[in-house]
């Protein structure tokens, strides 16, 4: 009887192994149905469409994207909202800006935005340098006007110098066109490769844990690829939030209708640019709305909402797991030396009145 009782007693742990086993990974029909699904960042810097990414370009874009001198009240600039000490973004709900006033949405990345079909939540801008433009006209965030920015700029003789050299053969380089230009150009610059996934897609089995493997299964299975594909893991279509399921107006606003405000067609309302999910661990809070700061929250939403069905406990784990996979490495930018003002230099406007 004693010796039935441990055979009783060892057979669940027998078969937990056995089950455990039987669960484990395959690396070679995973990596390759992710290679189906996905691409790694790539190492150099995507070529820009009408826009020669050169030296002398990035570095000029470079002083631009940090320089608050762009901004109506000299206070503002690009990495303001675009940290790139911080993933990216500004990790608010909604980036604060002129006259400290909130904006309606969450600051996307600008880390591998080059590799988007188009920017901003709706995709309203087809390039990084009709992005660029948007903020700096925007009376809730620059506040400024082209003809001001120019006018700063042409006051600073070293940044003329950069512009000639940047933008050569012209006979006046110091236009509010090639400040987008220049800007899209250091842009190109911020990707983020080697990530574990990246270096699993590239046969590396032990690039990532086996809860993160379980994970990348799991976002395919249960369909999360069918949004969040491609290089960019999204970035390219744009998508009903609540294709299943719409959430709750704290999350999804009734006032804010998506891409509905671009093509004024009724089937686009509540129809959002599907976010690229490259270093969305760095990224918190989630969604336009900016609502939602947990990660894991944010999975259990787009499991109802987009998959129509609650994800258990341990899928929403997994899938976290793999969302931390998907960090790259880090941009390394060394902030530059900006050339002073001169007397003829426009005044800052105050962000506030006394």
């Amino acid at each position: 009887m004693m010796r039935l009782a441990m055979v009783m007693t060892a057979l669940p742990l027998v078969l937990g192994a056995t089950t455990a086993m039987a669960a484990q990974i395959d690396d070679k029909a995973l990596m390759a149905t992710a290679n189906e699904l996905f691409e790694p960042i790539p190492q150099v810097v995507p070529k820009v469409a009408g826009n020669a990414v050169t030296g002398e370009k990035v570095e000029l874009g470079k002083m631009l994207f940090f320089d608050p001198r762009l901004s109506a009240s000299q206070l503002l600039s690009c990495n303001t909202c675009h940290n790139l000490g911080m993933g990216g973004d500004d990790n608010l709900e909604t980036s604060i800006g002129h006259g400290w006033q909130k904006g309606p949405r969450n600051s996307p990345t600008v880390l591998n935005a080059v590799l988007n079909a188009a920017q901003f939540w709706d995709g309203r801008a087809e390039d990084l340098r009709s992005q660029a433009k948007g903020p700096i006209q925007a009376g809730v965030e620059m506040n400024n006007q082209p003809a001001v920015v120019v006018e700063t700029l042409k006051s600073i003789p070293e940044y003329v110098a950069h512009f000639e050299r940047a933008f050569p053969g012209e006979k006046d380089p110091v236009t509010f066109d090639n400040v987008a230009m220049a800007i899209e150009a250091f842009e190109a610059t911020l990707i983020t490769p080697a990530s574990p996934f990246d270096q699993y897609l590239e046969g590396n089995p032990n690039a990532m844990t086996e809860q993160q493997k379980r994970g990348l299964k799991t976002f395919v299975d249960a369909g999360c690829a069918a949004c969040h594909g491609g290089v960019n893991l999204g970035g390219q279509e744009y998508y009903p939030f609540g294709v299943v399921q719409r959430p709750g107006a704290d999350i999804l606003p009734p006032g804010d209708k998506g891409r509905y405000a671009v093509t004024a067609t009724a089937d686009d309302e509540y129809v959002f640019r599907a976010v690229p999910l490259r270093n969305v661990a760095l990224t918190a809070p989630y969604f336009h709305s900016g609502t939602v700061w947990d990660l894991k929250q944010a999975v259990a939403v787009m499991g109802t909402a987009q998959l129509g069905r609650e994800l258990s406990g341990a899928e929403v784990d997994d899938i976290t797991a793999f969302l931390h996979a998907l960090t790259g490495q880090q941009p390394r930018v060394e902030y530059p030396i900006l050339p002073p003002s001169t007397a003829t230099t426009p005044r800052p406007v105050l962000m506030t009145t006394n």
